[in-house]
């Protein structure tokens, strides 16, 4: 049983999806086909680009949906009528699920996971939906873009302590390592996930004991195959390198191991690790890493490589675990279509804010590969009926300023969205972290230099076909009249 399903989760709805499904149930339309999609409005940080992750716990969900007898009761007496609880005590999942591969690169406006079926189980998933992809999508990106500064640099998550509750780093840490971390200081992720699981000593071992150099022996002594010091409990430069370099010598060496680094948890690191640098070279510890800690983000993280600092990985807490520079993935699930005599009808939410009109239809994402150089040049939203043919030119435009056209020709165009679930019964094929993780890495490869920078990124075009874009106007025009 995987780690989400020990606990049955399909409760955790926003009261007004079983109201409306109530409704539904009462207004004869529980059948009624209808399609949901999922996208966000924003990049996290103003960034150009974010990451899909958590379709595995989506599927989790929603292969596991039942409502128990427990449930029942609890809404029973919360004003739903009975033959509608008896819907839900007999409920089996039945819609067609489509989603974005875990791990791709994505970008705001573009439907990333699509729900098609009855319109009560449809609207029911919506906010489990979102709460997944929302949560891990955020820490993915924010992982990508830290590993990304650090330039090459094994990036370690250590937030579990600062987390927005045990789920957020249990499955942040999931996140994470998908974005890029090297491993997680949480032992449940590794548990059940596979996250390779990280760490060494806190301050409170170096204070244990009588001495520094009596804490550093002990730990040299227990771990002399894997030996990592903490320096920075008393002075990094008077004691604590010094310290490290006699316990090396001391514990270490004799035993016929290297020892792996020194950790600086405080003070400017920047100047610090240079120094330290330099004592271990001296002492003949050309090998042993320099391990920095505190508060850090891709920001720092640049800047310190840029002043210097020697610094061979990053151990990153509150501000990876919690995306705390930006700590809301803006994604939203909006009805797009619904069934009328057979075929999908286009639905459309209008709004004085243009940014919040949707894209109504059924519909399919592609992304324009350049075939000379294999980068990602635009996506493309088209209807669900319409195809896109490698070797044929096609031209894309930009859907508010119509004027900026590009007829792309030496291309190919691949779909996004790949099937989750066909009619109730998942075809997910669970790849491993480890797959995840290098898929994520190569499709990053895939994006310019220019939309991966932090400050004022290119943007990225997302583009509606010349049909989606027809039919969206029309709608958008009859609902003005």
């Amino acid at each position: 049983m995987s780690y989400l399903n020990e606990r049955n989760l399909t409760m955790l709805v926003d009261f007004y999806e079983l109201t409306m499904s109530n409704g539904y149930f009462l207004n004869g339309m529980k059948d009624r086909i209808t399609q949901f999609d999922m996208f966000f409005r924003d990049n996290p940080d103003n960034g150009g680009y974010a990451i899909i992750a958590g379709i595995e716990q989506l599927a989790e969900y929603l292969d596991n949906l039942h409502f128990s007898d427990e449930d029942i009761e609890y809404l029973r007496g919360r004003g739903f009528c009975e033959e509608f609880l008896q819907y839900l005590a007999d409920f089996k999942f039945e819609c067609d699920v489509w989603c974005v591969r875990e791990g791709t690169p994505i970008f705001p406006h573009e439907p990333i996971v699509t729900v098609r079926g009855p319109a009560i189980q449809a609207q029911l998933v919506e906010t489990m939906l979102l709460l997944t992809i929302n949560h891990q999508s955020l820490i993915a990106t924010k992982a990508n873009r830290i590993a990304r500064a650090a330039g090459g640099r094994a990036i370690m998550e250590f937030g579990s302590r600062r987390a927005q509750g045990f789920d957020g780093a249990v499955y942040g840490a999931r996140a994470a390592y998908i974005g890029g971390c090297a491993g997680t200081a949480c032992v449940l992720t590794d548990r059940k996930f596979g996250v390779p699981a990280l760490g060494t000593m806190a301050h409170s071992w170096v204070q244990m004991f009588d001495t520094e150099l009596d804490a550093f022996c002990a730990y040299a002594k227990a771990y002399p195959q894997d030996c990592t010091l903490l320096v920075d409990t008393y002075n990094v430069l008077k004691s604590g390198v010094p310290n490290a370099i006699e316990a090396f010598k001391r514990e270490v060496l004799p035993r016929g191991f290297r020892p792996k680094g020194i950790r600086i948890d405080s003070g400017d690191i920047t100047y610090l690790s240079k120094k330290a640098r330099k004592m271990l070279d001296e002492a003949g510890f050309e090998d042993v890493a320099i391990v920095a800690s505190n508060s850090l983000d891709e920001y720092i993280i640049r800047d310190m490589l840029s002043q210097g600092a020697k610094v061979d990985s990053f151990g990153v807490g509150e501000r990876l675990i919690t995306a705390s520079s930006n700590p809301v993935f803006g994604g939203v699930y909006k009805l797009c279509a619904v069934e009328k005599n057979g075929k999908m009808e286009p639905k459309i939410k209008i709004s004085e804010n243009p940014a919040k009109i949707t894209t109504p239809g059924a519909k399919k994402l592609w992304r324009f590969y350049d075939n000379e150089t294999g980068k990602a040049m635009a996506d493309l939203i088209t209807l669900e009926d319409e195809t896109v043919e490698n070797g044929k030119p096609y031209e894309l435009f930009d859907p508010d300023v119509t004027w900026k056209r590009k007829t792309f020709d030496n291309f190919t165009a691949k779909p996004l969205l790949e099937p989750l679930f066909v009619k109730g019964k998942c075809v997910y094929d669970y790849p491993s972290i480890e797959e995840i993780k290098k898929y994520c890495s190569e499709q990053i490869d895939t994006l310019w230099d220019e939309v991966l920078r932090f400050e004022n990124p290119h943007n990225y075009y997302v583009d509606l076909s010349q049909k989606l874009w027809d039919v969206k106007n029309e709608m958008i025009s009859a609902m003005k009249k």
